[in-house]
């Protein structure tokens, strides 16, 4: 069941993005060679609780089972998402995504959730190219959400975009709902399928997040029952916004 909410609630949401983006550029600019994931996880998590947050993924499980240990996703290079922190060391050339959650303010609060794709020192160009078309196929999804669209109509300019520059559209995993819980309706492909023609309406907030790779678009879960690597090993790029659907367009919450 799709959500919409109130203005109170936007309000709310608004601050707790506004705080969860200035926490994700301050571990951004951590994210160097030489760190390790497990030290961009403990600083998360430090500045979620001083924010007056919680994290939203730390301890998430879908069906009670196999909870996710951090706070942080760290998902370097070829890891699509949920990439779990630990003791690997960031090196030149490495690209990694960095998914955030939080609910603020903490117990009582709402959701939101976004990523970013960080380069780490000097990539190659074409992976450089890949975060650059991911990004902008976020920016094309906010350029795109209003009141009355289809979300299928949107996922097709998305994902024509990023086959044009000849990278592939991740299948399996999509964005969707949130703000009450940290997964809420409806799912949001970033292709185009008939049956996902949703229509846009005014106070929906979505999480919005294309997953593009360099080679092919399928995946598998790692036996960690968490980290998910493209099936090639080829590259991957994530980006992600919680935004609010408006009758001219969307508002990004999490800036």
């Amino acid at each position: 069941m799709i959500t919409l909410k109130s203005a109170e609630e936007i309000k709310l949401l608004r601050e707790g993005g506004k705080i969860l983006a200035g926490i994700l550029r301050e571990v951004a600019k951590k994210t160097v060679a030489g760190v390790t994931t497990g030290d961009l996880d403990a600083l998360a998590e430090e500045m979620i609780l001083a924010s007056g947050g919680e994290p939203a993924f730390k301890d998430y499980s879908e069906d009670g089972e196999n909870p996710y240990p951090a706070t942080l996703c760290t998902s370097v290079n070829n890891q699509v998402v949920h990439g779990i922190p630990g003791d690997y060391i960031l090196k030149n050339g490495d690209i990694i995504g960095l998914d955030i959650g939080m609910r603020y303010p903490k117990k009582t609060g709402l959701f939101t959730d976004m990523a970013i794709t960080v380069i780490v020192g000097k990539p190659e160009k074409r992976v450089k190219e890949l975060v650059e078309v991911t990004k902008k196929s976020l920016d094309l999804w906010i350029q795109n959400v209003r009141a009355g669209r289809r979300l299928n109509e949107i996922g097709r300019i998305v994902q024509d975009y990023i086959e044009k520059n000849n990278f592939s559209v991740v299948r399996d995993l999509v964005g969707h709902g949130v703000g009450h819980a940290v997964h809420e309706d409806p799912p949001i492909p970033n292709y185009f399928i008939s049956s996902f023609n949703t229509e846009l309406k005014e106070g929906m907030v979505l999480a919005i997040e294309p997953m593009v790779t360099m080679g092919d678009y399928r995946v598998r879960t790692l036996s960690d029952g968490w980290t998910i690597v493209t099936a090639d090993k080829s590259f991957c790029a994530h980006f992600e916004h919680t935004l609010v659907v408006t009758k001219k367009g969307c508002e990004v919450l999490t800036k």
